[in-house]
């Protein structure tokens, strides 16, 4: 008798298609769930009769409470190599393997660029125009060339976006707690003295730290009230860094130019949502890393990773 495998969340409907499963189909039935439990309870109820589940980076719990539910669970797959939503201690503690796989930060460099071009640029509203008849230019686009990018977060992700806003020809400088100045130089920006520092002067934010209790919150409405009128901010890294209602207060208020995110509290974002249909908003349904590329190398790995562990072989281990 096969063993059952659920795929969390494929929204798009080609976790089966982008890549060959065939090299665990005679052992695997596999089932991919288009659509996302919201609650433990539901998911609980979902992969009752599942022994391996394959769930895509952080968007799905797994507490130790969820472990509890699933007596049948032998095999976690997460995309990525790093996971703060699962409890590692207590997979163990009932018996599941908990696996990863690689994960490419060049999508989610380029989703930044996108959305801050994007808003920098007014395209949405000005191809809306376009294809509705409406005006004919309605909006003055933002300049780069010369500007002030700061960014709030110098490791892999923001080291890349760092080198495209160097290559527009804009001044660059970043800031995290632990940045050297070094570190900074080497990368070819500078390093601002403070948090404050940055958003006073940045004519554009982009965030791209790790989100914990030190970054939680890291911006709220002190903070946004300290950049420019005329500034941006751009958020495809963790909602939580951000505080949503301050950032909703700072729109509607019209205190910034605008903002771009693609991570949000709630996912998907609940319809009703006020930050649907925000003022000076710019977003996507969390993005930053869905492509091609990405999605081949998650569940090829996971196809690998699975036939590793019914080989009694696992690889890529987690926790």
């Amino acid at each position: 008798m096969k063993l059952r495998c659920a795929v969390l969340d494929d929204f798009q409907g080609v976790s089966t298609s982008i890549v060959d499963w065939s090299p665990v189909t005679d052992r695997v039935e596999v089932v991919a769930f288009p659509e996302h439990f919201r609650t433990e309870d539901e998911l609980a109820e979902a992969l009752a009769d599942f022994d391996l589940v394959v769930t895509l980076r952080e968007r799905v719990a797994f507490p130790a409470e969820l472990f509890a539910r699933l007596p049948r669970l032998r095999l976690l797959v997460a995309t990525g190599m790093r996971n703060s939503v699962i409890d590692f201690a207590a997979a163990a503690a009932h018996g599941v393997t908990v696996c990863g796989t690689s994960s490419s930060s060049t999508a989610p460099v380029e989703l930044t660029w996108a959305l801050l071009l994007g808003l920098a640029r007014g395209i949405v509203p000005e191809n809306t125009a376009l294809r509705e008849g409406g005006r004919w230019q309605s909006t003055v686009g933002a300049d780069l060339s010369g500007r002030t990018l700061g960014l709030l977060g110098l490791g892999k992700i923001g080291s890349l976006v760092a080198r495209v806003g160097l290559a527009f020809g804009m001044d660059v400088v970043a800031w995290s707690r632990n940045l050297t100045a070094e570190r900074a130089a080497e990368v070819g920006v500078r390093r601002a003295a403070s948090k404050e520092e940055l958003l006073g002067y940045s004519d554009f934010v982009s965030v791209h730290l790790a989100l914990g209790e030190r970054t939680r919150d890291l911006l709220g409405g002190a903070e946004l009230a300290l950049m420019k009128p005329d500034a941006y901010l751009v958020n495809t890294s963790r909602a939580a860094i951000v505080d949503q209602d301050a950032l909703l207060a700072a729109l509607t208020g019209g205190r910034i130019a605008g903002a771009a995110v693609d991570v949000f509290d709630l996912e998907p974002l609940p319809a009703g949502h006020p930050l649907r249909t925000a003022p000076r908003l710019l977003a996507t349904p969390h993005l930053g890393y869905v492509s091609r590329d990405n999605y081949r190398t998650y569940y090829g790995q996971a196809v690998e990773d699975i036939a590793a562990f019914l080989d009694g072989t696992p690889v890529r281990v987690l926790g």
